[in-house]
């Protein structure tokens, strides 16, 4: 018998039709014999209303009373879909995120999970019971309703599924899987069968939007196996596909892998900005404090490049920022322009970072100079660069991007 975490997103329980579809799905897994807790978002566009609701009411709201409103977004579609699975004959009911308990730290808004006791869950699992868990949230030390931040529902499976000792946690959502590339940018982008979990992190930070970050965090932490899918597919379907698993992408252990690609995607993020500062003294403690009142300002930096001038007395140091904070991590430098003595500060924002990401660029020499020659070939300038053992980014004019990702696609062999 197989144990499953069956996630839905916003999409996947947009109206009562598609919650009907949604379990179908369930119903099918039950069917065959497994173990089944459901993990469900609000319906499409519900928590944005209810944000809204909140900024309206006061734009300066308790963040608690905050988390009890846009909170219940998710327990009415858990509360829906356990009624239409008991319609179906099947036993089910609905759990909040308190009742299992699902503990969160004191971050309201943007909590982190602590700990979740699955010990009722798999008493109930074992009875037969399909367990409709309400995503998104938890408990907070204030014994308050705390929620997780925007895709939380993803970390909550996977947080659920290593607490029940799942076999595995599906991810259903409105893509069958993760492709080497996006399709709408390279039509010859191929659905991967399978990736580690650590290509698939590094895809979902640098700009691939089919899992939340934390949530693939969590995942590659427990060891829990994670399966990407289609919640449009027909539920009767066969689910018999590559590896034995139905059409979709298993996110797993390397070692699980059989034939590693050197290069196994090429991910792009188009919310970055540069910032670079002119002309500053090449002195000890200077990127500290450049970086440190950044850090002060809860501003993420990410790639940084430094340029010594030829007598030694200068610097340049150029970085990016989310360009959210484009803007602010500009008056955070200004304010900070006579303890770091710079001469000028530019920026721009009409840039985007081009990721090439694969386990198989550890044993491999010449992964780099490929990809730099095959932009130089097509025109590319590079603005700034940054490496790790199974990833290169680029930053490059945001005008180039479809020629740069179809341009690399290409040359690491992706195109289907």
């Amino acid at each position: 018998m197989t144990r499953l975490v069956l996630k839905f997103g916003g999409t996947s329980v947009a109206n009562l039709e598609r919650i009907r579809n949604v379990a179908r799905h369930v119903k099918r897994e039950v069917e065959a014999g497994n173990q089944v807790a459901v993990v469900v978002s609000a319906m499409a566009g519900e928590t944005n209303k209810l944000v809204g609701l909140c900024r309206e009411a006061s734009a300066l709201h308790d963040a608690r009373e905050y988390d009890a409103v846009v909170s219940s977004g998710e327990q009415v579609t858990s509360g829906v879909l356990a009624i239409v699975l008991q319609d179906m004959g099947i036993d089910a009911r609905s759990w909040q995120g308190w009742q299992i308990a699902l503990r969160t730290d004191a971050s309201h808004g943007a909590a982190r999970i602590t700990d979740i006791d699955g010990g009722t869950l798999i008493e109930r699992l074992e009875q037969g019971q399909v367990a409709v868990v309400a995503g998104f949230q938890g408990v907070a030390p204030d014994n308050r309703i705390a929620t997780l931040g925007r895709g939380g529902s993803d970390t909550s499976a996977v947080a659920l599924a290593a607490a029940i000792k799942a076999d595995r946690c599906d991810i259903y959502t409105d893509v069958d899987g993760v492709y080497t590339t996006d399709p709408r940018i390279v039509p010859r982008a191929r659905r991967l069968d399978r990736i580690a979990f650590e290509e698939m992190l590094e895809m979902a930070s640098l700009g691939a939007k089919v899992l939340q970050v934390r949530s693939v965090e969590m995942a590659m932490v427990h060891g829990v196996r994670t399966f990407v899918r289609s919640s449009f597919d027909d539920p009767d379907a066969p689910q018999v596909g590559a590896g034995g698993l139905p059409p979709g992408t298993l996110i797993c252990d390397e070692d699980e892998i059989v034939e590693q690609q050197v290069v196994t995607g090429i991910a792009f993020a188009k919310d970055e900005a540069q910032v670079s500062i002119r002309n500053v003294a090449d002195k000890p403690g200077v990127a500290s404090t450049v970086f440190g009142s950044l850090a002060e300002a809860n501003i993420n930096v990410d790639m940084i490049v430094q340029n010594i001038s030829p007598d030694g007395r200068t610097t340049d140091i150029t970085f990016t920022v989310p360009e959210g904070d484009y803007e602010r991590a500009l008056g955070v430098l200004e304010e900070q322009r006579e303890a770091i003595g710079y001469e000028a500060i530019e920026g721009a924002r009409d840039v985007v970072k081009v990721s090439v990401i694969g386990m198989g660029m550890r044993s491999h020499a010449g992964i780099a100079a490929r990809c730099f020659q095959g932009l130089a070939d097509k025109g590319i300038n590079i603005r700034a660069i940054t490496t790790s053992e199974i990833k290169i980014s680029v930053l490059i004019d945001s005008a180039y991007t479809e020629l740069a990702v179809r341009t690399l696609h290409s040359l690491y062999g992706l195109d289907g």
